[in-house]
């Protein structure tokens, strides 16, 4: 088995092209509850637990949801011992479990996986909790399943396509090169970029923003 990586990020996100808006973005603001919808939720998710503070990790997924989620899976991205996973047996419970977590200042992220439309007094909810405690929350929603109390909101997909060549490693054949798209941003403008993620080095390379 590889070696696990760093508990705490050493290296920021590394920008071929200007890509302003991205840092600015990402990592995910603390003291907010943001969203992600799409296939690559999942992906982004992990990449948000990489970049988190130091601090508890806390997954919250329902028990008759049927597929497992394997911490081990996730040592490419961060050491899985900080991962503690929740299993709620409904979506009251879930929420409940999400403020609770997010209250606490110990606990660096909280990851939520959205079954049904949230509310904007559950999403007000949410948001309190995290200002609270300090820390970020990240809901992984279906598409249209979201809260507008959320700070940001991001589709993520699986991106196939070759980049320029300039662009280097990534390539057709690469299988984390993800499309981002900041969809909503309550603190700044929207944008898309193609990100891949380092296993060597734990790092972020993120190209060029893509043309709109």
């Amino acid at each position: 088995m590889s070696s696990l990586p760093p508990s705490l990020p050493a290296k920021p996100a590394a920008h071929r092209g200007p890509a302003p808006v991205f840092a600015s973005a990402f990592p995910l603001r603390p003291a907010r509850v943001h969203e992600v919808c799409g296939a690559g939720a999942t992906a982004f998710a992990a990449l948000t637990c990489a970049r988190a503070r130091a601090g508890a990790l806390i997954w919250i997924r329902e028990t008759w949801m049927r597929d497992q989620l394997n911490p081990l899976g996730l040592v490419d991205f961060f050491d899985p011992s900080r991962l503690i996973l929740a299993r709620p047996t409904d979506a009251v419970d879930a929420l409940a479990v999400a403020e609770e977590a997010l209250r606490d200042s110990a606990v660096a992220l909280v990851l939520l996986e959205v079954t049904r439309p949230l509310d904007l007094r559950e999403g007000r909810r949410l948001q309190l909790a995290a200002k609270t405690g300090g820390g970020t929350g990240l809901c992984l929603i279906p598409e249209g399943m979201g809260s507008n109390a959320a700070e940001t909101r991001w589709r993520v997909q699986p991106h196939w396509a070759a980049p320029p060549e300039d662009h280097g490693a990534a390539t057709r054949s690469d299988s984390t090169l993800l499309r981002w798209q900041l969809i909503k941003n309550k603190s700044g403008t929207l944008g898309a970029w193609d990100v891949c993620w380092n296993r060597t080095t734990y790092r972020l390379d993120v190209v060029s923003p893509v043309a709109e």
